[in-house]
């Protein structure tokens, strides 16, 4: 009986341990899709300002469709809008 609880607790510290590194890698994905979805909302931002300003009148912005205070204090860097132009322009 006793070698057996200690093979069960064995296999539950496996287990354990599995499914904390399995949820560090989820959070890591986590994040790096938040950075991601920030990017691109800024790119969005950025070229529906430039759109705008070409087109004052003809412009409607798609930026109501999202969430702002869920980007709060983020800055969007130049790269990443190249990087969304090139794929879409």
């Amino acid at each position: 009986m006793k070698t057996q609880l200690q093979h069960r607790l064995q296999e539950l510290r496996h287990e354990y341990t599995s499914g904390q590194k399995v949820l560090a890698d989820l959070e890591n994905q986590q994040k790096t899709l938040q950075h991601t979805l920030l990017r691109i909302q800024g790119a969005i931002q950025v070229l529906e300002e430039e759109l705008a300003k070409a087109q004052p009148d003809a412009f409607v912005p798609l930026a109501d469709e999202f969430d702002a205070t869920t980007f709060d204090n983020t800055t969007f860097d130049s790269a990443a809008i190249e990087v969304l132009m090139n794929r879409h322009g």
